[in-house]
């Protein structure tokens, strides 16, 4: 994981984008969709959630049916992440299981509510649905879950305005008493992934549902992740006490420090502050909010010589997947050479033996502000978390701090971008830059543009850059799921609603010109210019126009101390490609682009590989691989006549050698014969 930060690399430039607009999540395609995205079943009759034979196990069975797009395929996964770490719900490939959920690219996006016990239940991520909480919303109705404003109290909380609904779509506004639907005793959540939006089914861009306190007008209809009313239902309706993959969260709010133990072969100790006098006047949890309110655990490098350490470890934890992430906010106040250490000291299953393993060290920790860290741990057995913090050479005030730990069974992001100062970037003229340069998993370069131009919709678009791999990589790019994400900074990993989206890099998407619009940056690319004179080239963009509102943006903690961050994960979901298609085959000027033949070769195709047809003349030529060599007639009779004379002066030396060794041994053999009967009878003694 590498993290950047915005100031070292502020640029504002003009960006052709490609891109085609957001795509609403409720369609009207022809199909007989109830409230929208709900197939009704005629067993059902509106009373699906209520009724424990409309439960699915806590393992559901799901098939990927072929007709789905890659990138949906990919978000669908990242979907069941989401639920196995805020509830006890699991998926698992089908495996003949007698009723399982088929999820196929219908038209728009839809589910029937709870399990029909037909067999294959189908549930549709169509054109435009393959964002990650339209996922989340499916898998809800699926799970057996109806809209919020179709409980029996809504009225209480949102007005419907009839006259702005297209006609004959009225029904979607219906809602029905607490016989059919079951609220769990939950209040009204304006924020549920299962409300409606301001303007669902209008006739006109005018509000279709006005909610009764207007701070909320903008709030529903939110498609970021579950609320946490969303996952407080969830867990009742299917009994769940816990959840899959979450393992930990600590904010040090309570003084048990979440059952963290202090070390006693270390130098000093971590100590539970709510300030440092140096530098530090707020935790990172309740930043910008109430000054001295919260706190952290902090150790005072101050205090201690050169070499010094202060140890804290974990409760014990038991990890069921083999993987994990740990994600942490640490602030530097003390000296730039102090430095973090993570350990995890796993036990065996008798608890009789520890190994204490080293995974990462955080070095060049910059200080004046709150950073974000993720360390990716493989713990098979039970396990501690060690933080040790190491007192450096140089001059310290204060020293290092942590807040807001959590560690869940779930795959690490592989960047982040830190941008700081957030809010004075917005209107002003570098309101719109690219990321620093970033690698992929596979060696891909790229980079994130971020455009604030466009208020209130903030865009994001991803661009593959020319890099130092690029002659070793496939062209164009194939199946490189790209998935951004702007997090939330709320101190519980269960509890926050990220914004994510993804797009998958599709090797047959070709641009005007017939080119291939992921093909190699030096072939279909811009020449640009890094802000330190270096000359690289630029593909075009592709992404989010609208990937989340200005308004979305202040809510929450998407930015706290005027910090932003955005997560960046780039992965290779080929082996999710059902169809097995060959990638695009590539004519001879594509293989030959970075095929030099010397001394005038041609370059051609042979059996699918790039190759040089050398010049010749009657009495010379060009060979090797590139046409690097040149030979004659000439060269080749010297050669030939140096080398009759040299097999002529060998064979010579070997006859005399010969004639030489044979007179000598006949000169020896009497001798040898009376020495070989001598020994012959000592032995006979």
């Amino acid at each position: 994981m590498t993290s950047w930060y915005l100031p070292w690399f502020l640029c504002s430039a003009a960006l052709l984008l490609v891109s085609g607009m957001p795509t609403p999540e409720i369609f009207d395609l022809g199909l007989d969709l109830f409230e929208g995205d709900i197939i009704l079943d005629e067993i059902q009759e509106r009373n699906a959630i209520i009724g424990e034979r409309y439960r699915w196990p806590h393992t559901i069975p799901y098939v990927l049916d072929d007709s789905l797009e890659m990138n949906a395929r990919g978000v669908i996964l990242k979907a069941f992440e989401r639920y196995r770490l805020k509830s006890c719900i699991d998926f698992k490939p089908w495996s003949g299981e007698p009723n399982y959920i088929s999820v196929f690219k219908g038209n728009g996006c839809w589910s029937s509510v709870g399990k029909q016990l037909t067999g294959i239940q189908e549930l549709s991520i169509g054109e435009g649905c393959d964002k990650i909480a339209t996922v989340q919303h499916e898998f809800l109705h699926a799970l057996g879950f109806w809209h919020e404003q179709s409980r029996s109290d809504r009225n209480d909380y949102v007005s419907i305005i009839w006259n702005r609904i297209i006609s004959g779509k009225e029904r979607n506004f219906d809602f029905y008493d607490d016989q059919v639907i079951d609220s769990m005793n939950v209040p009204y959540d304006y924020s549920s992934v299962m409300h409606y939006g301001k303007t669902a089914f209008g006739n006109g861009s005018e509000p279709t549902i006005v909610t009764r306190v207007p701070d909320f007008m903008d709030v529903i209809g939110q498609r970021m992740d579950f609320s946490d009313s969303d996952v407080l239902k969830l867990n009742q309706l299917y009994n769940c006490s816990s959840s899959l993959s979450f393992m930990e969260s600590c904010d040090f709010e309570l003084g048990n420090v979440c059952g963290m133990i202090q070390s006693s072969a270390d130098s000093a100790d971590w100590q539970r502050l709510s300030e440092v006098s140096e530098g530090l006047e707020s935790d990172h949890s309740n930043m910008g909010r109430c000054r001295g309110s919260g706190f952290f655990m902090h150790f005072n490098s101050s205090s201690v010589n050169e070499g010094a350490t202060a140890i804290l470890e974990s409760r014990i934890l038991y990890p069921k997947r083999g993987f994990q992430c740990l994600q942490f906010f640490l602030y530097n106040s003390g000296s730039e050479d102090d430095q973090l250490n993570i350990y995890i000291r796993e036990y065996s299953t008798a608890h009789l033996s520890r190994t204490l393993t080293l995974v990462e060290q955080i070095k060049d920790i910059p200080s004046g502000s709150w950073q974000l860290y993720h360390v990716t741990l493989n713990a098979t057995n039970k396990f501690r978390v060690v933080f040790e913090g190491v007192r450096g050479a140089g001059a310290s005030l204060g020293g290092l701090s942590i807040d807001d730990i959590n560690l869940s069974e779930t795959r690490c992001p592989h960047h982040v971008w830190h941008i700081r100062n957030f809010t004075q970037l917005i209107g002003s003229p570098n309101g719109s830059f690219y990321s620093p340069p970033f690698y992929s998993s596979k060696g891909y370069a790229f980079q994130i543009y971020l455009n604030l131009d466009s208020l209130p919709k903030i865009g994001m678009y991803f661009h593959l850059i020319s890099g130092a791999n690029d002659d070793h990589l496939e062209w164009p790019c194939p199946w490189q799921q790209v998935t951004i994400t702007i997090l939330d900074q709320t101190p519980d990993i269960r509890q926050r609603m990220s914004k994510q989206q993804s797009l998958t890099t599709d090797p047959f998407l070709t641009i005007d010109n017939g080119n291939y619009f992921w093909d190699r940056p030096s072939k279909v690319g811009a020449q640009v210019i890094f802000p330190n004179g270096t000359q690289f080239q630029r593909g075009r963009g592709r992404g989010f126009p609208n990937f989340m509102s200005q308004e979305m943006l202040k809510s929450r903690d998407f930015i706290k101390g005027d910090d932003v961050y955005i997560l960046l994960t780039v992965e290779d979901i080929s082996h999710l490609n059902t169809q097995n298609d060959p990638l695009p085959t590539l004519n001879v000027n594509d293989l030959c682009t970075s095929f030099r033949c010397e001394n005038d070769g041609i370059c051609i195709l042979q059996n699918g590989k790039a190759e040089c047809r050398c010049r010749s003349g009657d009495d010379w030529w060009y060979m090797g691989e590139r046409c690097e060599k040149r030979g004659s007639t000439r060269d080749t009779i010297v050669i030939a006549t140096s080398s009759t004379a040299a097999v002529f002066a060998l064979m010579l030396i070997i006859t005399l050698v010969s004639v030489y060794c044979t007179r000598k041994k006949y000169r020896k053999e009497p001798s040898s014969r009376t020495v070989n009967t001598i020994m012959e009878n000592q032995y006979a003694l």
